[in-house]
């Protein structure tokens, strides 16, 4: 990432890793919608947090991503799964 000195958006060079936080309740479920979103691409799933009471969890998702495109629609899809409660 390289800040562009007119702007405060940064500039990206694809293709690029691009990290997610995948937080949801049923780990098992999530990682089905991350390989059925990721399909064909180079990612890489590891665990992260559970939550005090242990309800929710978290996964880090690394994927290779090719445009903002890509990485928006990533973003789009996991966010409306059913068994994903938030995406950072």
């Amino acid at each position: 990432m390289i800040l562009d000195s007119n702007s405060k958006k940064p500039t990206i060079e694809y293709p690029c890793d691009w990290h997610y936080k995948v937080i949801g309740t049923d780990v098992d479920e999530m990682i089905k919608a991350i390989e059925l979103i990721t399909e064909g691409m180079e990612y890489k799933i590891s665990s992260s947090n559970v939550s005090s009471k242990g309800k929710y969890l978290s996964l880090n998702l690394t994927v290779l991503v090719s445009s903002e495109i890509i990485r928006d629609i990533i973003f789009g899809k996991l966010k409306a799964n059913e068994f994903v409660k938030m995406v950072l």
